[in-house]
């Protein structure tokens, strides 16, 4: 098994970069913090998981059978937008995604929420 074979993938939804949700945060500190100091395979961001592009890309992430965090707005609205998503890559979006409000925080705050969900998920560091 290679080192990073039971790492989650981490997405951040920005919800187009202009959600004022997203003002107390640098985004681009944040996602880099995340990738360097946490036990992610990667951590990306996409403009608008929503939209039919934000479709195409979860379809494709999803093929590699991985568990994903994905940073974004509320974990209901999440699990109603991409439920479609999961169970057509045969995952269960209960137990292959771990949803995360992220929103009105500070880098601080989001990066600590993160790294608490890792630990209680007990990926290796």
């Amino acid at each position: 098994m290679s080192e990073s074979s039971n790492k989650p993938g981490f997405i951040m939804c920005v919800c187009t970069g202009k959600c004022p949700g997203f003002a107390a945060m640098d985004i681009w500190d944040f996602i880099n913090q995340v990738r360097v100091e946490l036990p992610v395979v990667y951590a990306i961001i996409h403009p608008q998981l929503c939209e039919e592009d934000g479709d195409r890309f979860l379809a494709d992430f999803l093929k590699s059978h991985r568990q994903v965090i994905i940073g974004a707005c509320a974990p209901n609205m999440q699990r109603k937008m991409f439920k479609d998503a999961f169970k057509e890559a045969g995952l269960d979006i209960e137990d292959d995604a771990v949803m995360l409000d992220i929103r009105d925080m500070t880098n601080e705050k989001a990066f600590a929420i993160v790294e608490a969900k890792l630990e209680e998920m007990g990926v290796d560091w």
